[in-house]
This record gives C-alpha cells, sequence and structure tokens, in this order.
C-alpha cells in the first residue's frame, strides 16, 4: 500500500483498526460531508485502497481517535471497508488537538466556519499548554510571541486575520451556514459578529422580510447601532431595505426555495450552474418558437 513517508515518524508503524474503534475527534470543526469531492474520493478508495493512513491516538476506553482522516473513514466505511491503516500516535489532549488542526488546515477546500473554529480550539490549546510544562511530543515555545501570532505564522495568514476568523465562533449557527453557503460574505459576517444573539437572531427575520443580505457598510452600522443599545428589528428592516449600488436588478431566493428543487449535496455553485442551463434551454426554446410565428 502506497504511503506518505512525511507522515511517518522513525519508530511508528502501520497498522490496522477495525471501524468500530475509531471515533471521531471530539468537537471535530470540520465538516465531512457526501458533496462532490467526497464522491471523487470514495471513487480513488474504490480503484486504489487507503492510500494514506489516519492518524489516531489511543484512548483509555480501548478505541482510538482520529486526529487525521475523517473524510478517508467516511468513504472507505462507504464502500464497506471492515478495517483501516493507521498509525498510532500517544497524544495528550492539548497536543492532540494542535496536530487535528495542523493536518487539516491545509485541504483543497475550507469552509469560513471550520476554520473559524479550528483557529479558536488551537488558540486555546496553545495557550492552555503555554501556561506549563511541556509533557508532549509538540513543543511550543512562545518566546515573547502572542499565541495569535504563532497561529498566523503556522497558517500562513496574519495575526490580524486569525482574529477576525475566531471572531467568526459568536455567529448564529443561520448566519453561520449562510457565510458558508457565500450567500454573506466574509466581512460583513465578521462586522455581525459583534451583534448580541438576540440581535442576530433579529437580523436574520429582517433579511427574510427584506430578502437582502447586508453589505459592508451596512453591517458596519448595524454593529455601530448595537454599541449604542439603539439596534431594533425596525431599524435593521430600514437599513436592509435601502437599495445597494449595483443591486437595482437583483433576484433573490431563499435557500428553503431552491432546496426543494435539488439533491441535499449540491453545492450554491451547482445550483447556479443548473439554474444557469435550464435557463438557456428555455432561451433556446423561444428564440426557436418566435420563429415558427
Amino acid at each position: 500500500m502506497p504511503v506518505n513517508v512525511n507522515e511517518i515518524e522513525p519508530d511508528e508503524k502501520i497498522v490496522e483498526i477495525e471501524m468500530e474503534r475509531l471515533r471521531e475527534f471530539r468537537n471535530h470543526p470540520f465538516k465531512v460531508k457526501a458533496d462532490a469531492q467526497m464522491l471523487q474520493l470514495i471513487e480513488s478508495i474504490s480503484k486504489y485502497g487507503i492510500l494514506n493512513p489516519l492518524i489516531v491516538r489511543p484512548l483509555p476506553e480501548g478505541v482510538y481517535e482520529i486526529i487525521a482522516g475523517h473524510r478517508r473513514k467516511y468513504a472507505a466505511q462507504h464502500l464497506g471497508f471492515r478495517k483501516m491503516p493507521v498509525i498510532i500516535r500517544v497524544l495528550k489532549d492539548d497536543d492532540a488537538v494542535i496536530n487535528m488542526v495542523d493536518s487539516n488546515l491545509f485541504r483543497e477546500t475550507i469552509r469560513p466556519s471550520e476554520k473559524a473554529f479550528a483557529y479558536k480550539m488551537k488558540y486555546e490549546a496553545i495557550k492552555r499548554k503555554s501556561g506549563r510544562k511541556n509533557g508532549g511530543q509538540i513543543d511550543y515555545h512562545l518566546l515573547g510571541k502572542r499565541t495569535i501570532d504563532i497561529i498566523g505564522e503556522d497558517s500562513g495568514e496574519s495575526a490580524k486575520q486569525v482574529q477576525r476568523f475566531m471572531k467568526l465562533t459568536e455567529l448564529i449557527p443561520e448566519l453561520l451556514e449562510m457565510l458558508d453557503e457565500g450567500a454573506i460574505a466574509f466581512n460583513p459576517a465578521y462586522e455581525i459578529a459583534f451583534l448580541t444573539e438576540e440581535e442576530q437572531n433579529n437580523l436574520i427575520k429582517a433579511m427574510d422580510y427584506t430578502q437582502a443580505m447586508p453589505s459592508l457598510s451596512q453591517a458596519q452600522r448595524l454593529k455601530r447601532l448595537s454599541r449604542e443599545h439603539k439596534l431594533t428589528l425596525g431599524k435593521m428592516k430600514e437599513i436592509l431595505s435601502e437599495v445597494k449600488k449595483g443591486e437595482i436588478h437583483r433576484v433573490m431566493f431563499k435557500n428553503e426555495q431552491l432546496y426543494q428543487y435539488f439533491p441535499r449535496n449540491y453545492t450554491p455553485e451547482q445550483m447556479k450552474n443548473k439554474i444557469l442551463e435550464v435557463l438557456e434551454a428555455w432561451q433556446a426554446d423561444t428564440s426557436d418558437n418566435k420563429g415558427e410565428e
């Protein structure tokens, strides 16, 4: 079985573990979905098998927690695999969190909410580790650096951007989903994260009422009004009802209106492409009918 040798330490071996003994990482921030990429992974494993072993750590209950490889496990389970090749590493809780985040951050596709919660988990783990002597396999010598700077260096992003991502964890689930789907842009979402939970729930109502998403300038005004304790549902509706530049002819649909016509695993991009395909066919049919008149 071909294996990425960079995954293996000199004293480590690849062994096979039964599926029922593998456990998902607790509070795993990276979602495993049956999307188009998963279908590709299933097809690849069906043809070539598991090319890279999972990284796991032993738990006291005699089971193993997955550090890296949740998607591979899902795909293999779908194909009926009974066992998985794994590399076993003995890791303390905080070391396991750091390993898990670092193993997933450079995947091809990562949703904003996934990165947000991953950064937060790593931040909290490093903060805990910096307060005690190192007893694990990973040693973070802060050397006067802020935890946020270390995460930025590891991920290739600025400390400010890492902070902005972590702020997104304060969004309610409905707004996080809109962010992941691209309905709300990153910058407005960051500003909205400063709103209270009640205000965010009211914002959902205002967006549904106006059929509009807040622009960056509108989100900043909502944030300012929230800080002044003047943000009401009526004020939200008033702000969102404003016509944005370039959106005079914009047509919007709620997710619920579209999902009834598409499989649940369709991405927003796939839905858009299918709608355009149908419109092009309708346009061609209309042109043909005109020619017959």
